[in-house]
């Protein structure tokens, strides 16, 4: 049977709407799954980690309510108070810890700030109290306001007691910044690393307040001694470990330092090292931090 002409102009309007009406939906679900959120992965029954785009989050839930580690980026705050609701809301942090000053673990205070203490070593809240800078990214950050700030600090080491569970701070200087608080959950065998651990990738290292490869190996090596085989690991970026994670990025850190040093002792200036670059040992780090951009960081480290 042939179709007259205007049915066939009706069939192909039907056909171009239904048409632009899928492509609407897919771009719709597109942009949702663009909108910022949170995963949650399990470390322990009461343990768990938040991934969103800043540092990895912890958090400890309980009677006492919850413990919180970072607070990713400020522009994730919306997204976060949502993924604290399954958790029993932004309003049930008791603490929040931040384990430096970096936007990507601090950006969340001015949210958290009105809910909860905040927790931090002496030089977190000392540098967001003043303009902050990092040059390598091309990052400036404006003074935080007094309900952001850490409100209780402490200078070597710290405990909180919550949920059945000894929570200990403890200061490691001059890593990743000078500022650094590697978290210990003591009967759980948990650590939050801060980003003295960046799983399975070169760091970032922040010399420009007070960090540096080799002091960061250091410290590295001094964790290792404090946990076991058993011992779950949240890093500050990637995904979660265990000590044989912690075991692999410290080799890579001693071994990349000791390459550099040794292009730094022959005279090499630091283009010409970045240009002779590393063995391919190390080529699988290489991320967001490329291997020249961690040799230029090695090297202004020694």
């Amino acid at each position: 049977m042939k179709m007259n002409s205007t049915l066939k102009q009706l069939l192909f309007v039907s056909s171009l709407s239904l048409a632009a009406s899928l492509s609407a939906t897919a771009v719709q679900a597109d942009e949702k799954d663009k909108k910022p959120s949170f995963s949650k992965v399990t470390v322990t029954d009461n343990i768990s980690m938040l991934q969103g785009k800043g540092g990895n989050i912890g958090i400890l839930k309980g009677d006492d309510g919850l413990l919180m580690i970072d607070d990713d980026y400020q522009d994730m705050s919306k997204a976060l108070k949502k993924a604290l609701r399954k958790l029993g809301g932004a309003k049930k942090v008791a603490y929040l810890i931040n384990t430096h000053w970096h936007g990507d673990h601090t950006g969340g205070n001015f949210m958290m700030g009105d809910y909860t203490t905040i927790v931090a070593h002496d030089n977190v809240r000392a540098r967001l109290l003043t303009a902050q800078e990092i040059k390598l990214f091309g990052m400036k950050s404006d003074p935080y306001p007094a309900h952001a700030l850490p409100s209780i600090t402490y200078q070597s080491t710290l405990n909180l007691y919550i949920n059945d569970e000894e929570v200990q701070l403890v200061h490691f200087a001059g890593g990743h910044t000078d500022g650094d608080s590697v978290v210990f959950f003591k009967k759980a065998n948990v650590v939050h690393m801060g980003d003295h651990f960046f799983n399975g990738i070169f760091p970032f290292i922040d010399i420009g307040t007070g960090g540096s490869a080799v002091r960061m190996a250091e410290n590295v090596a001094k964790v290792l001694t404090m946990i076991d085989d058993d011992t779950k690991v949240i890093p500050g970026h990637g995904p979660l470990a265990n000590k044989k994670d912690l075991k692999a990025f410290h080799a890579m850190l001693v071994g990349t330092t000791a390459e550099v040093k040794a292009m730094k002792n022959k005279g090499l200036t630091i283009e010409q090292a970045k240009k002779q670059g590393l063995s391919k040992d190390w080529e699988k780090w290489s991320s967001f931090i490329n291997t020249e951009t961690w040799i230029g960081i090695v090297y202004q480290s020694l």
